[in-house]
Order: structure tokens, then sequence, then C-alpha cells
């Protein structure tokens, strides 16, 4: 099955450059790579002058078509005609050599996949337990792993405001657990999200979707819209075998006020596309669960030693909020 990948990068030529070289080392090669740079220097483009890699193509946008939902739709446009499957990749992961090949053997074992995403192995410490253990209100059990589960999962739990969705499903009240709560048991599993960033789609699937470009910038939550949208009429699939690493670098991110504001605004939208017309109790959780973790934020700024980050993300969540009651996404 041909194949391409396109990573979309703004101002981080070095991470690029570190999964491009893990690119190299596959042991199945992408016959098409394109490189979608929405930098405001040439910096991106003279490290990959001087490192040339095989099947690379690189495209340097403008204003208008910069921000990661349109640098993705852009890459769509550049597509060549006879490819079966697009990948898409964060500029800041590193793969595993047997990535594409575990992805695209996804597609072969399942022909009605209409996208598969990847795994990544460095975010979150698992271990296999027995059948018959019995797992603590601080911890996570699926599948015969458990994890330890975050403070705010915990209260949730206390609450009754849990997800009542495996990982990689969405509850109609939204805030579910995404894919990152899948164990590392090499199986493959069937969602209705992908993570953007180490996903992958049948190229046909394109004829009729596109990215919203209600996400500008950043893009925050645009890959849940799409693998939403997309779980609709297919289905998809992650594969815990097709494994990489993700660094998370820190230029290019929006600043923390802007962050907190993306997080209640754009999860409200993610929200209507996954339930466009909640009753009064999943209006309620989804609504409690923002304000509970506004709180949380707000504590952070006491307790925590990012304190000034944590309030700034905590007045941006609480501003759009309080805007969404006179100012409403609309949900294309």
């Amino acid at each position: 099955m041909m194949f391409s990948l396109i990573i979309c990068t703004y101002m981080r030529p070095e991470p690029l450059f570190k999964l491009l070289q893990s690119v190299q080392k596959q042991n199945l090669y992408p016959d098409e790579i394109l490189i979608i740079d929405g930098s405001l220097d040439h910096k991106t483009k003279i490290l990959l002058n001087e490192n040339q890699f095989e099947n690379l193509k690189y495209f340097l946008v403008d204003d208008q078509n910069r921000g990661l939902t349109k640098q993705r739709n852009f890459g769509i446009d550049k597509l060549r005609d006879d490819l079966e499957i697009v990948c898409f990749l964060d500029d800041d992961t590193i793969l595993e050599e047997n990535y594409f090949q575990e992805l695209i053997n996804t597609y072969k074992k399942y022909p009605d996949a209409l996208g598969v995403g990847g795994y990544i192995i460095n975010e979150t410490k698992w271990e296999k337990v027995s059948d018959d253990y019995k797992v603590s209100i601080n911890e996570f059990y699926f599948d015969g792993w458990k994890r330890k589960d975050g403070s705010r999962f915990v209260l949730r739990k206390k609450l009754n405001l849990d997800s009542n969705c495996p990982p990689g499903f969405l509850p109609l009240f939204s805030h579910g657990r995404s894919i990152g709560f899948l164990p590392p048991s090499d199986k493959i599993y069937q969602v209705e999200q992908l993570m953007g960033g180490v996903s992958s789609f049948r190229k046909s699937v394109f004829e009729n979707f596109s990215f919203s470009t209600y996400f500008e910038g950043y893009g925050l939550y645009e890959d849940a819209d799409f693998t939403l949208r997309v779980s609709k009429v297919g289905k998809l699939y992650v594969n815990t075998k097709a494994r990489l690493g993700h660094f998370h670098a820190a230029s290019g991110r929006p600043n923390q006020y802007k962050y907190g504001k993306m997080v209640v605004r754009n999860g409200w939208y993610v929200w209507r596309v996954k339930n466009p017309n909640p009753v009064l109790k999943d209006r309620f959780k989804w609504n409690a669960i923002i304000i509970i973790l506004t709180l949380i934020r707000f504590t952070n700024s006491v307790t925590s030693s990012n304190r000034k980050e944590a309030f700034t993300e905590a007045v941006g969540r609480s501003v759009a909020w309080w805007e969404l009651i006179f100012n409403k996404p609309k949900v294309k």
C-alpha cells in the first residue's frame, strides 16, 4: 500500500530533523514526505537543504495557510494521486523502526478501517496485573494493565463525573479518556478518536472530509473534531505496536492564557460535534467538570512550581466559560 507522510511544522527545525532521522530508519519508508512549514523564518528550509531525505517535498506557506488545520489541508491538496494512505506526525515525535509497517499492516488486517493511529510510549508508566487485582481509586485499570490516575480523574471518580466509556470514546457529556489511556498491550483497539499527530487515514476519506479551520493556529482538539466526524461513517483503530515517542517541544505553543481559553471553547465545540443536542444531565456534567478543572488550576497557582502559568491558564478557562453564555462557537 503506497503511503504519504505529512508533517506540519512551525519554528521547530531541530525536533523536525530528529523526526526525519527516525523516518529514515524505518523498515517501510514513505513513498512521499510533505513538509508543510508555517515558520516565520527560513531555518527549517535551510536545514532541509543541507540534509537531503528521500521522497521529501518542502512547502513554506504564507499567512493565509498558516495554522495546523490549514497546513494539513494544504498538504492534502498536494498529495500524489496514486497513494492509498496518508499519515500525519507531529514534528516533535520520534518513531520506532517498525512504526509505518505496523500502521499499514493494520489496514490489511482490518479492510474496513478508515483511519489508524499510532501509540505514544514515553508519557505514561503502565504495569501488567493479574485478573483478580483490586484497583484502588488512585489507579486506572484497562484490559489487564494499570497506571496511576491523575488527581483530576480521582476527584471526578469521587464526584461520579468520570467517563463511562472506554478510552478513545467520548461520553455524551464529553470529557472522556483519550487513547493515552490504552495500555501497551500490543493489541489493536477500535476507537472513535485518534490523536492527530500520530494518525493516518485512507486517502479516500479526504474526498468528503477536511480539517476544520475553526481550530486556528495551534489547533487544540482539532483531531477530536475530525475523527469524531469520520467515525460516524466508518471505523477507526489504534495499533499499540505502532510505537513512537512524543517529546513536547516548547517552541510554537500558545501562551497559557490563550491555551486555557482554547481548552474550554474548543472543548465545547468538540462536545457539540459528538452530541449536538445534549440533555440537561449532560449539560450539567460538562459544565461541572469545566468548573472543577478550572478550580484545580487555580489551586495549582498556589501549590505548583509553575504558579504563573497555572494562574494565567485558569484565568483563560474562566473567561472562556463566561463567554460561552453570550458567544458560543458555531459548529459546522
